[in-house]
């Protein structure tokens, strides 16, 4: 999660199930960063549906929209792929230098991966070089489905742009945290509730120990209140955020607020059993604190009811906490507005062409 290097700038893009953002950012002499472009749009509700691209125009046409309304001219950009067909495992392999890694990965990666070798994009990082007594290394395993990582591709050249690097949300949304938040001590996670699917991420000690996609999300609440009052997919939103401005009184019917409150549950539920299997297997303290960021993670009620399940304190990631902003440039009511959807954006904006 190194992203301290004086490169170009890149754009970083996060095409959403439900919006596309992009943002930009330009590292200071001193090492700081100071926020360039920064712009979201949100796409039809069917144009992206499990991860996979149904709409390839709109989603086309909603990058271009932003890229002129934000008067971005880099074309450079580093995007991200989620979801079941990106598999991502911590594994032990012989110690080996990097050169030798890079030689056999693609044979020893075959146990671990439930795709064919064949059908995916592979990247490794050795996390510890220096073995243990058994002449074993520990080896951050990454790979991604051809299939989807193309998709991604393809949609950004027809924007006009160049895709520079490909990451994964996981890995964005933890650099996005180290940026902003001291490296606590012992065991946290990070949960991004997105649109349609939900990263997990243990950090242990500033080190990824633990991630997973679940599809769970902010969408099934809107979907559940769509189908409860048979309503659009618009007003559905609208009350599941409580951001109906031709009515800003309106009441919330109880029927809503039980639908939230159930799908709500749902999701911490789910999130619970992730965490309860990686801590089952893994030696040392619980949890100390989960940060949670997201569209999905302003669903009402979604914090306490995972603070409930987990037994943990919750927070909200700021992701422009340590980012320098000019407020002339930028209305501050729309970035703390937009913050805990920009985790995975700022993420991937600290990113630079050539990154590994």
């Amino acid at each position: 999660m190194a992203f301290l290097s004086r490169q170009k700038n890149a754009i970083g893009l996060d095409i959403g199930s439900s919006s596309v953002k992009v943002l930009e950012l330009e590292q200071t002499k001193s090492g700081t960063y100071r926020l360039l472009h920064f712009g979201m749009t949100r796409l039809p509700p069917e144009a992206i549906v499990d991860g996979a691209v149904m709409n390839t125009a709109a989603v086309v046409d909603a990058i271009r929209e932003l890229l002129n309304r934000e008067k971005i001219k880099s074309r450079d950009v580093v995007a991200s792929v989620a979801g079941h067909s990106v598999i991502i495992k911590r594994i032990n392999l012989p110690v080996m230098t990097p050169e030798e890694l890079d030689e056999s990965i693609q044979w020893e990666a075959e146990q671990y991966i439930p795709f064919d070798v064949n059908d995916v994009n592979i990247d490794v990082q050795i996390l510890d070089a220096t073995g243990d007594e058994a002449g074993q290394m520990e080896v951050l395993l990454v790979a991604a489905r051809k299939e989807l990582v193309n998709e991604y591709v393809s949609i950004i050249h027809e924007a006009g742009l160049q895709s520079s690097v490909v990451d994964v949300d996981a890995f964005a949304v933890a650099n996005a945290f180290e940026l902003n938040y001291k490296q606590p001590l012992g065991t946290i996670a990070l949960i991004n509730v997105g649109a349609s699917t939900t990263n997990i991420i243990v950090l242990r000690e500033g080190t990824t120990a633990f991630t997973r996609d679940i599809s769970m999300g902010g969408r099934q609440v809107t979907e559940e209140i769509q189908r409860t009052l048979n309503i659009s997919f618009e007003e559905a939103e609208s009350m599941k955020v409580g951001r109906d401005d031709r009515d800003a009184s309106a009441v919330v019917p109880e029927e809503v607020e039980r639908v939230i409150r159930g799908v709500g549950d749902s999701i911490a539920t789910e999130i619970h059993r992730s965490l309860d299997f990686y801590l089952s297997t893994a030696t040392g303290d619980g949890l100390s604190r989960i940060y949670l960021s997201g569209g999905g993670a302003l669903t009402p009620g979604l914090g306490s009811a995972l603070s409930r399940v987990t037994g943990t304190p919750i927070e909200t990631i700021d992701p422009f906490r340590n980012i320098e902003i000019d407020e002339r440039s930028f209305n501050p009511r729309f970035l703390q507005d937009a913050a805990s959807q920009a985790a995975v954006v700022v993420g991937l904006a600290l990113r630079r062409p050539g990154d590994r």
